[in-house]
C-alpha cells in the first residue's frame, strides 16, 4: 500500500521565496566570516575563507561546499571540503567583466550538451544580480538599504 504524501489544497514550499540577509556583523559569528541569517535572525549559513578556498558551513559549522578559485579565472564547487573531481558540484566561467555588469556562466555536473545551465548576469556597483535558466529568471540578488543608511547618506548629500 503507497501512502500519498499529499491532501487536496497542499501547497507547493519548492517556489515559496526565502529571503537571507547577509552581514559580515552578526552577533557570535567571527571577524571575516560572512554569515546569511533568515528573517528571525537565525544563522542558516556562513562563508568561511580560508585561503586558497572558500567554504560555504551550515548552521553548525558543518561543510556543505567548497568554492576554489582556478589560474585561469574559473571557479569549482564541491561537495564538503573535498577539491576531488569525483565530488564536483558546478564550475563557473565568467564571459563579461565590465565596470558596471558581470556576467558568468553556470555548469552543473554531468550535463553533457555543453550549454550553460544558468546565467547569472549582475551589477557590481549596485550589488544585486539576477539569475536565469534558460532565459526564465529563477532568483534575484538585491542589496538592502536600511533607513539608517538612508539617513546617513541624508546628511552628506545637505
Amino acid at each position: 500500500m503507497e501512502l500519498e504524501t499529499s491532501y487536496p489544497g497542499s501547497i507547493d514550499h519548492s517556489h515559496i521565496p526565502i529571503d537571507l540577509f547577509g552581514s559580515k556583523k552578526h552577533a557570535g559569528v567571527p571577524r571575516g566570516v560572512l554569515a546569511f541569517v533568515d528573517a528571525s535572525s537565525n544563522i542558516v549559513f556562513k562563508v568561511n575563507n580560508p585561503h586558497p578556498q572558500k567554504l560555504l558551513l551550515d548552521a553548525s559549522a558543518n561543510p556543505l561546499f567548497s568554492i576554489h578559485r582556478l589560474p585561469n579565472g574559473c571557479w569549482k564547487c564541491y561537495k564538503g571540503d573535498s577539491n576531488e573531481e569525483k565530488e564536483l558540484v558546478f564550475s563557473v566561467q565568467r564571459t563579461l567583466k565590465t565596470l558596471s555588469r558581470v556576467e558568468l556562466e553556470v555548469f552543473f555536473k554531468g550535463e553533457k550538451d555543453g550549454a550553460c545551465d544558468l546565467k547569472v548576469k549582475g551589477s557590481p556597483f549596485k550589488r544585486s544580480c539576477n539569475i536565469y535558466k534558460h532565459n526564465e529568471l529563477v532568483a534575484q540578488v538585491r542589496c538592502l538599504i536600511t533607513l539608517s543608511l538612508m539617513s546617513l547618506a541624508a546628511k552628506f548629500l545637505d
